[in-house]
């Protein structure tokens, strides 16, 4: 019985797929352009205002897409029904 045991659980550790941990590439500035959908000159714009997260490497700027999609994601407003909600919810805790 422990063998078999054994067995099923050496059966199922070869089964699973240990986790690789994705590599992070930086893409350059003609691809971010098409990842968030802005030109160029706003693109260096936000670089300048510091309101993009990227990397400079001599004169070349470079991106990582998860983060340009976290901020955008970040920039999120919120709805009418959203708005209203917090403010019930608000009302309530204060009377």
């Amino acid at each position: 019985m422990v063998n078999e045991i054994a067995e099923i659980k050496s059966i199922v550790e070869k089964r699973q797929v240990p986790a690789i941990p994705t590599k992070k590439i930086p893409i350059d500035i003609s691809e971010a352009c098409k990842l968030i959908g802005k030109a160029k000159p706003t693109i260096y714009t936000l670089v300048r205002e510091r309101k993009i997260p990227c990397y400079k490497n001599g004169k070349k700027l470079y991106f990582f897409e998860d983060e340009l999609l976290e901020w955008i994601s970040k920039g999120k407003k919120k709805t009418l029904l959203e708005i209203e909600s917090e403010a019930l919810k608000y009302h309530n805790r204060n009377r």
